[in-house]
């Protein structure tokens, strides 16, 4: 397959991101924007266990990448008055890997576990006894010989992250108390978070350029902050180092992200669904093959946004391409489509 460029509403992290990413995350509810509902629950689930002196119950929180998962991780930490260890699925290959990390934790603890759907089987069920009564199990020996020893971990919170809550099994998804589904930001609340992101930046916005940042950045902060660095740029070198609102269009536009904030890989996918299968029903690998991309890529990185955004439509024979799409594209759709 071959490999897009990069694109500047990518919702993954670049490696250069993760210090002014870590530098830029709340500390504390409060400072949280967006996501009121499940804020307003987790205030009395953790006011409810710091009274009781236990650890918070295990939380799973679910939503596709750039919308908080791992924010809210440590914040729940700091809430608590707890230390965060962080992992991620992928990492944990082994049994011995994750009892490496239990071991080491202390009362109370918050142990996030990010990209929670890729742990390995073995390590998974591993997981089980320890979140339902804090005791890890080591197997040793081999064949008739085989035995288990008993081993007792502090009482600590799992907290787990996942783009794709449906690859979960079943017994470890009923093993958490807490399940927070985060959904996308909208403009009012994307323009809150870029104005907080540019004061702490020391970055001259102004209300009307940040709502353009807003409008475009696919209700995710992580793009929003993303794009808010790189607009800073075109302000300081083609302006007069303020984002205003004609500074912020002129350089989301250079940047290719159009006033929906769909990228060049959006567009690509939306025309082969509509030029080249009519608008569809087809299926994701066959778009995948058609574009020369993954995809997983297509499902986790393009899909959710179009969707919410109201371009694509899932059936049971495939994606399908909405009115709203062939209209954004400039493209009549065929007469039987929405007949």
């Amino acid at each position: 397959m071959g490999k897009e460029k990069e694109s500047p509403v990518a919702p993954q992290p670049l490696p250069e991101e993760d210090r002014l990413d870590r530098a830029l995350r709340p500390g504390s509810l409060d400072e949280f924007i967006g996501q009121e509902s499940l804020k307003k629950n987790l205030r009395i689930f953790i006011q409810a266990a710091r009274q009781r002196r236990e650890p918070l119950d295990h939380s799973l929180f679910y939503a596709p990448p750039g919308l908080g998962k791992t924010t809210l991780a440590s914040i729940l930490a700091r809430e608590m008055g707890v230390n965060l260890r962080t992992t991620s699925g992928p990492i944990l290959e082994r049994v011995g890997d994750l009892a490496a990390i239990l071991t080491d934790l202390g009362k109370n603890d918050v142990l996030f576990i990010d990209e929670i759907h890729r742990l390995n089987r073995v390590v998974e069920e591993s997981l089980y006894p320890v979140m339902e009564d804090f005791t890890f199990y080591i197997a040793t020996g081999k064949g008739p010989m085989a035995s288990s020893v008993k081993l007792a971990i502090p009482p600590f919170t799992l907290v787990g992250a996942t783009t794709r809550a449906g690859l979960l099994t079943g017994p470890l998804r009923d093993r958490f108390g807490i399940v927070g589904h985060l959904v996308f930001y909208n403009e009012e609340e994307l323009s809150r978070i870029v104005l907080r992101s540019a004061s702490l930046l020391s970055i001259r916005t102004d209300p009307e350029g940040a709502r353009e940042i807003a409008r475009r950045s696919r209700g995710t902060p992580r793009i929003a902050n993303r794009l808010l660095r790189r607009i800073r740029d075109f302000a300081e070198v083609k302006g007069t180092g303020v984002i205003t609102h004609p500074v912020a269009k002129a350089a989301l536009e250079a940047l290719e992200v159009d006033a929906f904030g769909l990228d060049h890989l959006d567009r690509k996918f939306l025309r082969s669904l509509v030029e080249r299968f009519s608008g569809g029903p087809v299926g994701i690998d066959t778009l995948a093959v058609s574009i020369s991309e993954e995809a997983e890529t297509l499902i986790e990185v393009v899909e959710p946004f179009l969707i919410q955004a109201g371009f694509l439509q899932h059936t049971p024979r495939g994606r399908l391409a909405t009115r709203q799409a062939f209209e954004h594209l400039k493209l009549p759709p065929p007469g039987d489509l929405f007949a």
